[in-house]
């Protein structure tokens, strides 16, 4: 039973499209897994309706009942994974008192960099009450290939004392469609889709090894 969750104050950081592809992913390694939508858009939630696949999930969006429905649903399922509204609320602060894992999405800009460094102090600030709970991670989503914002980017995150995972997901067009295409970029074609699944692939992998490697339910990175 782990709970993972992308968290940001700022929108547009890739926090829904990486929630659904995950819970995508952990449906297709036979984990019980459900998705909780707390973000006001709810993207991810009406995203996972139009997939053939039957992923379970419940919009949930305030503090009170994140507090108290999160572990509830965590006793039922292998997996929850939620997807954190955009803004450091009250309801972002009862996500993080009750996951295991807390991932931070950021873009490679100044803007992010900044949000992230804010999303992350929240998160010690429910560690300091936690015993250090929940694990921490951030990823650089969205980077352009042949930048160098990626590069520095990366060279920022590394002072900011979390790990930083090594795999990037890169901006690519084919992500943008998932949505619009009632599907993940593992049911799309292209070169473009086989490249964007590795990464996703390679994500998890890595985001997996921060949770318990004594759960039953951890997937095997290769």
């Amino acid at each position: 039973m782990s709970v993972v969750a992308f968290v940001n104050q700022k929108g547009g950081c890739a926090k829904s499209t990486t929630s659904v592809h995950f819970a995508y992913w952990l449906f297709h390694q036979q984990r019980k897994v459900m998705l909780i939508d707390a973000d006001a858009q709810r993207s991810s939630s009406i995203w996972l309706e139009t997939l053939e696949d039957p992923i379970p999930f419940q919009v949930i969006q305030t503090a009170d009942e994140l507090l108290a429905r999160i572990p509830e649903h965590a006793d039922r399922y292998d997996y929850i994974v939620v997807d954190g509204p955009a803004g450091l609320s009250d309801a972002t602060r009862s996500i993080v008192l009750t996951a295991d894992l807390a991932v931070i999405p950021c873009q490679p800009t100044g803007v992010d960099l900044r949000s992230a460094s804010d999303a992350i102090e929240l998160i010690r600030q429910a560690q300091a009450v936690r015993n250090e709970l929940p694990q921490a991670a951030v990823f650089v989503s969205r980077a352009v290939k042949g930048t160098r914002l990626k590069d520095e980017a990366m060279a920022v995150l590394n002072n900011i004392g979390v790990p930083i995972l090594n795999t990037v997901i890169h901006q690519r067009q084919t992500v943008a469609d998932t949505f619009g295409q009632a599907a993940t970029v593992w049911e799309l074609l292209g070169k473009a889709s086989v490249e964007a699944a590795e990464e996703f692939d390679r994500l998890f992998r890595e985001m997996m090894t921060l949770l318990p490697r004594s759960s039953k339910n951890a997937v095997t990175p290769k």
